[in-house]
C-alpha cells in the first residue's frame, strides 16, 4: 500500500508546485512576489496585472486560477488511475479514496510551498476547488455559490474564500451520500485555506482589507 500512496504524493506535490501565477506574471515582466499581497495566487495576479495591463492582465489572472484548479483536478485524477491500476493488477488493499485524498493534499502542499519558488506559494483556494470538483461535485457547487454571493455582496475575495471554505465542508457533512473520509478531507482543506488567510482576517477585522476592483490604499 505504501508504494502507490507515495507515488500519488510525489506526483500530487509536483503538479501542485507548478507556479502558474508566478510564470504568467513573469511573461508580463512582473515579479509577482514584489507586488500587491506578494502572493502568486490567482487573485493577486489578476489584481496586479489588471491594474498594470487592463483587461489583458485580468484575463491572465483568470488563466492562473483555471490552471491552479486544473492542478488539483489532475492530482486527484492521476491518483484514481494509479489506484485502479494497482488494485486491479496487484490485488492491493490500497483504497481509491486514500489515493485521491493523498494526491489532493500533496497538490495543495505543493501549491502553497512550491519547490520552484523557494517554498512560497498561494493560499490553495483554486487548487482545492479543482480537486474537490472531482471528488465532491455537489458540495463544491454549494461552496461556489457561497463564494459568488459573498463576493458580490462584499467585494472581498478573501472573505468570499473564507465563507466558501466553511460552506463546502458543511455541505459535505449535511448532504447525504458523502463518504466520511471525503467529508473529513473537505473539513481539513477548509481549515487549511482559512488559516492561509490569517493576514486577510486581521485586515478584515481592522477594516483595512482591499476590495477587489479598488486600488490599494497608499
Amino acid at each position: 500500500m505504501f508504494i502507490p500512496l507515495l507515488l500519488a504524493a510525489v506526483v500530487g506535490y509536483l503538479l501542485g508546485a507548478l507556479p502558474f501565477g508566478w510564470l504568467i506574471a513573469r511573461k508580463f515582466g512582473v515579479d509577482i512576489f514584489e507586488h500587491g499581497s506578494k502572493n502568486p495566487g490567482a487573485t493577486n495576479v489578476k489584481r496586479v496585472l489588471g491594474q498594470m495591463f487592463g483587461k489583458r492582465g485580468k484575463r491572465a489572472g483568470d488563466l492562473a486560477f483555471f490552471l491552479d484548479a486544473i492542478k488539483g483536478a489532475a492530482a486527484v485524477s492521476f491518483a484514481k488511475v494509479v489506484a485502479a491500476e494497482w488494485i486491479l493488477n496487484r490485488s492491493s488493499n490500497v483504497s481509491l479514496e486514500a489515493m485521491q485524498i493523498t494526491g489532493l493534499v500533496f497538490a495543495l502542499i505543493g501549491h502553497s510551498f512550491s519547490c520552484w519558488t523557494r517554498f512560497k506559494g498561494g493560499k490553495g483556494v483554486a487548487t482545492s476547488a479543482g480537486g474537490l470538483v472531482v471528488l465532491l461535485p455537489l458540495p463544491t457547487l454549494v461552496g461556489v455559490v457561497a463564494w459568488v454571493a459573498t463576493f458580490y455582496a462584499s467585494r472581498y475575495v478573501s472573505l468570499a474564500s473564507i465563507v466558501s471554505a466553511v460552506a463546502l465542508p458543511a455541505a459535505a457533512w449535511l448532504l447525504p451520500g458523502t463518504p466520511p473520509a471525503l467529508a473529513i478531507l473537505a473539513t481539513v482543506l477548509g481549515v487549511f485555506v482559512t488559516l492561509r488567510h490569517r493576514a486577510n482576517i486581521t485586515r478584515l477585522l481592522k477594516g483595512t482589507e482591499n476590495k477587489f476592483g479598488k486600488k490599494p490604499a497608499a
